[in-house]
């Protein structure tokens, strides 16, 4: 039992990791669809200090790791307790390892269709959406806004496919 509560805590700690460079590269792309996601929205969201940080992919970088170490944990201890069921300790970091993996992919393929939807669809509604004031590039804002709702939407699913995942797996090996 001591050693798959070390795995648990390496699991959450590896989740944390995964999360917050999926999010600072996340961000890195969606700055490239809209700057003004950040300069408008997002830094006053996190902190008005980030307007005074020279190198905004910098700031956005961090930006990403706050928004998602936490969301990294939440997962890694959620799909860790779940593998924490497999007959042994190894049965449970390939369990874990791969659930996290699983949920990881989930969660960049509904954040590329974000960016599609966006595109394609939000984008090009003409509704009265409560945006920022004076926005040069209200389809980009858009597109980045829907990327990263769906990025979130997609680590829930991909959190309940790997626990799923991991369910069926405890039950091939019973």
């Amino acid at each position: 039992m001591t050693k798959k509560i070390g795995l648990l805590i390496l699991i959450g700690i590896i989740s944390i990791i995964l999360g917050s460079i999926y999010g600072m590269l996340h961000n890195q792309i969606s700055y490239s669809i809209s700057p003004e996601y950040f300069t408008k929205f997002k830094f006053d969201q996190i902190g008005e200090w980030l307007h005074q940080v020279e190198n905004e992919r910098i700031a956005i970088s961090f930006v990403g790791f706050v928004s998602t170490w936490w969301f990294g944990l939440i997962i890694g201890v959620i799909l860790g307790i779940v593998a924490m069921f497999q007959p042994n300790s190894k049965a449970m970091w390939k369990s874990a390892i791969g659930a996290v993996l699983r949920t990881l992919g989930i969660a960049i393929g509904i954040g590329i269709m974000g960016i599609l939807v966006g595109t394609f669809l939000i984008s090009n509604l003409n509704a009265n959406w409560n945006l920022p004031a004076e926005l040069t590039d209200r389809k980009g804002f858009l597109i980045a806004g829907t990327m990263h709702n769906f990025s979130y939407v997609g680590g829930m699913i991909g959190l309940i496919y790997g626990i799923i995942y991991q369910l069926k797996i405890k039950k091939v090996s019973i």
